[in-house]
């Protein structure tokens, strides 16, 4: 139980220090579970979703051996990426939650910004 709050402790601590250096810039919102990974892009201004990838989607999830490893992270990374530029999106700021910037986290990042973000 200590475990749950700390996580959304430390998450509102990572969201509010992004909130506060941004400015106009949308966030790239991380969200790791045990078998999937999402990603997507917030304007945070008018509440909106402008862009969205995760291992669900069907092209995605046909061509990965699992939903759970960092080459499916660096996937949706790319994919977040190429649909950020069809939105018009080229710079924001990396909200990783409560997870530590390692691993598959770090890979999307990596990825995404291959693809064309910078943040």
């Amino acid at each position: 139980m200590a475990n749950k709050v700390a996580l959304k402790k430390r998450a509102a601590r990572i969201r509010r220090q992004i909130k506060a250096v941004a400015g106009d810039r949308p966030r790239l919102s991380v969200h790791r579970s045990s078998k999937n990974i999402y990603a997507q892009i917030i304007d945070d201004a008018n509440g909106h979703t402008l862009a969205a990838a995760s291992t669900l989607e069907g092209d995605l999830k046909g061509s990965l051996k699992t939903g759970a490893d960092t080459a499916a992270a660096a996937a949706v990374g790319k994919l977040v990426a190429e649909r950020a530029a069809q939105a018009g999106v080229t710079r924001v700021v990396f909200d990783r939650g409560a997870y530590i910037f390692h691993g598959r986290v770090k890979a999307l990042a990596d990825a995404a910004r291959e693809g064309g973000l910078s943040f």
